[in-house]
């Protein structure tokens, strides 16, 4: 499996440039987790219980739940259709474990097609980041997301977890240069 790291570019237009940064750190944070064993996966760096696995299961839904659910309007797809959210908050990141690496990469490799899928839909049918997205927030929450929010928190979402994912690399096989 190749993965690839673009660079993010150093002139665009804003919606590239945001582009550019998530893809970047998408491929960031795969690499993080390429070329380990299952059980290297599964690894924590005490005291806390994240694991790369964890991250990878983690960022699948957190990418469907911006760009499909939110920004689309879709209705949540499986696994997370059926997740038992109730009994655990964290079922993303504590599911992950047993699961291979094949089948972690290829959720959240499947998760960023269908976001990138439902983001070039939705600045087709208007490329004004600031316009709401599809599903609109409890007002007492916070409001409405904008595309441009949703854009800005995946690139946060997705930095602070490589910032995670290279001390428990670095934990697990001495690994510096991911």
């Amino acid at each position: 499996m190749t993965i690839e790291r673009p660079e993010p570019s150093f002139s665009n237009d804003e919606t590239g440039m945001l582009r550019s940064f998530l893809d970047h750190f998408r491929g960031t944070v795969r690499l993080q987790a390429s070329g380990l064993t299952d059980d290297q996966l599964a690894q924590t760096l005490p005291p806390s219980d994240l694991t790369l696995g964890g991250m990878l299961k983690h960022l699948a839904f957190v990418e469907d739940y911006w760009f499909s659910y939110n920004l689309a309007a879709h209705e949540p797809s499986p696994p997370w259709d059926t997740a038992p959210w109730g009994d655990d908050p964290d079922w993303d990141w504590h599911s992950a474990a047993g699961a291979t690496h094949a089948e972690l990469d290829a959720l959240l490799a499947a998760a960023i097609a269908r976001s990138d899928a439902c983001l070039d839909a939705a600045l087709a049918e208007d490329p004004d980041l600031g316009r709401a997205v599809a599903r609109p927030r409890d007002p007492a929450k916070g409001g409405t997301a904008t595309l441009r929010w949703v854009l800005v928190h995946m690139v946060e979402e997705y930095a602070r977890h490589a910032g995670h994912a290279d001390l428990i690399r670095q934990s697990i096989d001495g690994a510096t240069d991911v």
